[in-house]
């Protein structure tokens, strides 16, 4: 069996799944997302609540500034001139940042509960026939009769 963990990589594991059906069609291909690090999920998820409360004071033209007894910025005033393209900043900068804090980009390999590849170790998606090779080899040292080839 073939397992895949990702997370915000699930184009790539289609394209491998459909590639390996393809040529080792009796081989059962799973894929699960795999879950960011801790303190990034969490940045993530505190970054997802200050850009709406963000947002909302913006919208509701409440200077915080003047609460805090300092000199309003040049650029809150920009944002109080321009509310809808600084909320539309503030939300896709925001977006752009989580998504980037929760996308391991995670990519492993097992057959047979044997672990082939760790994107994880190696910093890389192998390539389709390094891929067949590794597969291949696995299972010509696990039966040499067994082949799973079409």
């Amino acid at each position: 069996m073939t397992r895949n963990s990702l997370f915000g990589y699930r184009k790539v594991f289609e394209q491998y799944a459909v590639i390996l059906q393809q040529k080792y069609p009796s081989l059962a291909i799973e894929g699960e997302n795999h879950p960011p690090p801790y303190l990034n999920q969490k940045i993530a998820s505190i970054l997802g609540i200050l850009k709406i409360l963000l947002i909302l004071v913006v919208v509701s033209g409440t200077n915080i500034f003047e609460y805090l007894g300092v000199q309003t910025p040049s650029v809150w005033e920009w944002t109080q001139q321009n509310k809808f393209y600084a909320c539309l900043m503030t939300f896709f900068l925001c977006n752009a940042i989580e998504g980037q804090l929760i996308s391991t980009g995670a990519f492993e390999i097992t057959l047979n509960d044997v672990p082939l590849w760790s994107k994880l170790e190696t910093g890389r998606v192998p390539q389709p026939p390094e891929l067949f090779q590794m597969i291949d080899n696995h299972l010509n040292m696990a039966s040499p009769q067994l082949s799973l080839d079409s």
